[in-house]
């Protein structure tokens, strides 16, 4: 059964944005417009998903599309994120308003999708319920050539009565075992470690063997019944296990991409090696040009806050933004004030940069990062 959620809550949310004139505004609008590649025909990331949900093991699971704007008390609260958590910062997530955010894990499908009738009616009868969603989601973070802000997450759980079995960790086993085959293939080599997720106990990572390297690539873990119960589920009657991973780090391993940005190329010379299993060569290795910033900011400066303004001016010409300095110094700066140096590392996939655009575009960061953080730059 395929579910899809009401976006009046979103439209809602997304009015006042439309009005706001402000650099963050004009960002997180920018990041929604963007497509999402699960939901791409020829994308990698898309041909996971359909892997995935085509095989038998999960073959009795629904799917359920959901907003994209969503509260930040469903996102965090009812999933056990601690109030101290980092990603309930304004340094870590996008807030569109002071309720609302850009959904930072599809997990939160958990919420909608218990709040379909159908389901709340399967549930009263005492059957098993399970779900895929996925799809965009957003997290400021740094910039280099394995992280993005705007990335793809695919989430899957299922849910039992005890009267018919309970949940545990071969449970957990066989799932991941199932993503590893349908991704990668049945020669895939992988192995499960522990790990620890707000929402699920016990919890395990599965690593995969790429290129004799071992590459971390999904966790999954038994739902928690302090979640199940702020959902309304009864944990004295079910059990689940539920998984989550970015979808963008099985496309890279299975293709051993050296960038990530290459998942949104428009060159045709990149887009006809985009095939899972395919080792991608690198089409022609354009050099990089770079050119390092500093400057003295209040210390309230946020790092993630500055490469958004860095992705605003320089888009996908930038490669990576690296801190290779940072001091105080109270007697030269004052007691509020800290220096930061960055190395910029500029470089597009289809031509050479000449050094007057990259200096025309290093020049537009260095004023727009005293506008825009009360930078003095050096």
């Amino acid at each position: 059964m395929e579910y899809h959620v009401s976006l009046e809550g979103q439209k809602q949310a997304l009015v006042s944005l439309a009005a706001r004139t402000d650099a963050e505004a004009a960002r997180i609008r920018r990041y929604l417009s963007m497509p999402d590649l699960s939901r791409t025909p020829g994308s990698p990331i898309h041909e996971i998903v359909k892997r995935i949900l085509a095989s038998d093991y999960f073959k009795d699971l629904d799917t359920i599309e959901t907003p994209e704007v969503v509260p930040a008390d469903i996102s965090f609260d009812l999933f056990d994120f601690p109030e101290n958590h980092p990603a309930r910062s304004r340094s870590d997530t996008y807030y569109v308003d002071d309720r609302n955010i850009l959904r930072t894990h599809t997990t939160v499908m958990w919420y909608y999708y218990l709040h379909e009738k159908e389901v709340k009616e399967r549930i009263a009868a005492n059957k098993p319920v399970g779900c895929f969603s996925y799809g965009k989601v957003y997290r400021k973070d740094e910039i280099d050539r394995r992280h993005m802000n705007v990335f793809h997450q695919i989430d899957g759980w299922y849910l039992a009565p005890k009267a018919e079995r309970t949940i545990g960790q071969k449970d957990l086993e066989d799932a991941l075992a199932n993503i590893a085959i349908a991704v990668f293939g049945p020669d895939v080599k992988y192995r499960l470690n522990k790990d620890t997720f707000p929402y699920t106990d016990p919890s395990l990572e599965m690593e995969v063997e790429v290129d004799g390297k071992w590459v971390e690539v999904v966790g999954c873990g038994v739902v928690k019944g302090s979640v199940l119960g702020k959902l309304g589920v009864d944990p004295e009657n079910y059990t689940g296990w539920a998984f989550g991973f970015g979808i963008e780090r099985l496309a890279i391993s299975s293709m051993e991409l050296p960038d990530i940005r290459l998942l949104w190329s428009e060159d045709p010379r990149v887009k006809k090696q985009l095939n899972l299993g395919q080792k991608f060569v690198e089409v022609s290795k354009y050099p990089p040009a770079i050119r390092d910033i500093s400057f003295i900011v209040p210390k309230a400066f946020v790092p993630n806050d500055y490469f958004d303004l860095v992705r605003d001016i320089a888009g996908d010409l930038v490669e990576q933004v690296e801190l290779i300095d940072q001091y105080e110094n109270d007697a030269k700066f004052g007691a509020d004030r800290k220096s930061y140096a960055y190395r910029v590392t500029y470089r597009a996939d289809d031509r050479t940069l000449t050094n007057e655009e990259v200096d025309v575009l290093h020049k537009k960061i260095e004023e727009a990062t005293a506008k825009e953080f009360g930078a003095e730059v050096r």
